[in-house]
């Protein structure tokens, strides 16, 4: 699980401009894809360390994860 910081948008759905992996904080300098699964939403963000994570939250829980990160 991971600790994530959002912005409203005007139509009132949520994206995110930070996350938190324990201590570090990124900044989400750009979402790249955004998609609706079964039961989460999923974002493909770029970081200000300039590495891609996948983060998705679950509605249900309020809980967000990070499922996938790319250092390359």
């Amino acid at each position: 699980m991971i600790k994530v910081s959002c912005h409203a948008g005007y139509r009132g759905e949520e994206s995110p401009e930070r996350f938190f992996l324990g201590e570090r904080k990124v900044e989400v300098v750009e979402i790249l894809d955004r998609w609706q699964g079964t039961d989460h939403r999923y974002f493909k963000v770029k970081g200000d360390d300039k590495a891609i994570y996948i983060i998705r939250h679950d509605s249900s829980a309020d809980k967000w994860e990070l499922t996938m990160f790319d250092r390359t």
